[in-house]
């Protein structure tokens, strides 16, 4: 539907400006004068008020006779990665102890500089330094299975043994003969029609689930390392597999429960403040102090909301469904524009 309000067609415009990443997927604008729209985040030259109009779907946008830039491509999932990208991670994968330089790079007729803003501002380093720590992955792996830390080391493409150990410990904070007690975290990044998000897991279960915007994602990730002794190491396994599967089945309405275990490290109190969560029913809410009374703690509700606010597994343990007192939307680590989203789209697939 198109957006009629006045405030929010004015707070819109302001998330425009700033390429504010918590509104992707939340409006589309479509701009009268090229007949193109866009999500929040375009890099595309900005349009003047007057020349806009937002619409809550791409399908509105679509309706209305506007077509899908190809800066930005909004009927996407936001920040998929281009073709280029993708081939370079499938080499990557299938020969980690290959060094692809810029001139391997050229040579395929991409160009080095595209390739490393895209990397920088989305795993916040290098094409380079990504190299080189799938390398450091994949050793760590082999140090964990009872690898020697020479045959590691020159098995993942190091020449020296010098420069394997300060890379490695560069990555993990310890010498590779400190590692091989250490439990292992993996990371996955994929997309959602919100924006990009970050998933963790161990063997055991799912541990984080965030939009990679998130301002205290760092913090989370030293926290969760500390509490389970870990380190966290780019790939996947059978969690975090299930749960992009059933991530996706939510955004698209076919999916209301989850079934994924879940790997919470806290204090007894949080703990059971985020299994409370897990009992709010979708598509409804519950205020902070109704939370507190589930608890049979009814003065605890800012304690309650402090462990509300720690949940590392948005979506699947669901603080996007406790509000205020009063009704009004109150913090959310994804934020309110998204809690928002989320509460609307459970609202309509109810």
């Amino acid at each position: 539907m198109l957006v009629t309000e006045k405030d929010k067609i004015k707070r819109f415009y302001t998330a425009l400006l700033e390429r504010d990443s918590q509104y992707v997927g939340v409006f589309y604008v479509c701009v009268k004068t090229t007949g193109v729209f866009c999500v929040s985040t375009c890099r595309a030259r900005k349009p003047k008020p007057e020349n806009v109009v937002f619409c809550t779907t791409s399908k509105d946008a679509l309706r209305h006779g506007y077509r899908p830039c190809k800066v930005c491509r909004p009927t996407e999932n936001v920040d998929e990665p281009p073709e280029e990208i993708k081939t370079l991670m499938r080499m990557v994968s299938a020969q980690p102890e290959r060094k692809l330089s810029d001139g391997d790079i050229r040579q395929m007729g991409y160009t080095p500089e595209t390739i490393r803003r895209w990397f920088k501002k989305h795993h916040g380093l290098t094409f380079q330094a990504y190299q080189r720590m799938i390398r450091v992955n994949i050793a760590f792996r082999e140090l964990k299975n009872g690898t020697r830390v020479t045959d590691s080391a020159f098995d993942s493409g190091y020449e020296s043994l010098s420069g394997f150990g300060a890379a490695f410990k560069n990555v993990f904070g310890v010498a590779p003969d400190d590692a091989r007690d250490r439990n292992v975290i993996y990371i996955h990044r994929f997309t959602t029609p919100l924006g990009p998000m970050y998933a963790c897991a161990t063997d055991q279960g799912l541990c984080l689930l965030e939009f990679t915007d998130r301002r205290m994602l760092e913090s989370e990730f030293r926290d969760l390392s500390r509490r389970l002794r870990a380190v966290i190491i780019s790939g996947s396994n059978t969690h975090l597999k299930t749960t992009e599967k059933q991530i996706g089945e939510y955004f698209e309405g076919r999916r209301m429960k989850f079934d994924i275990p879940l790997v919470t490290p806290g204090t007894d109190f949080q703990q059971l403040v985020w299994q409370k969560l897990t009992e709010i029913p979708y598509g409804t809410t519950r205020s902070y102090g109704e939370q507190a009374v589930t608890m049979n703690r009814p003065s605890a509700v800012r304690a309650v909301a402090r462990a509300n606010g720690l949940n590392r597994i948005s979506i699947i343990i669901p603080c996007h469904r406790v509000i205020g007192a009063n009704g009004q939307l109150t913090g959310y680590g994804g934020g309110i524009a998204r809690k928002k989203w989320l509460l609307d789209h459970e609202s309509k697939n109810l």
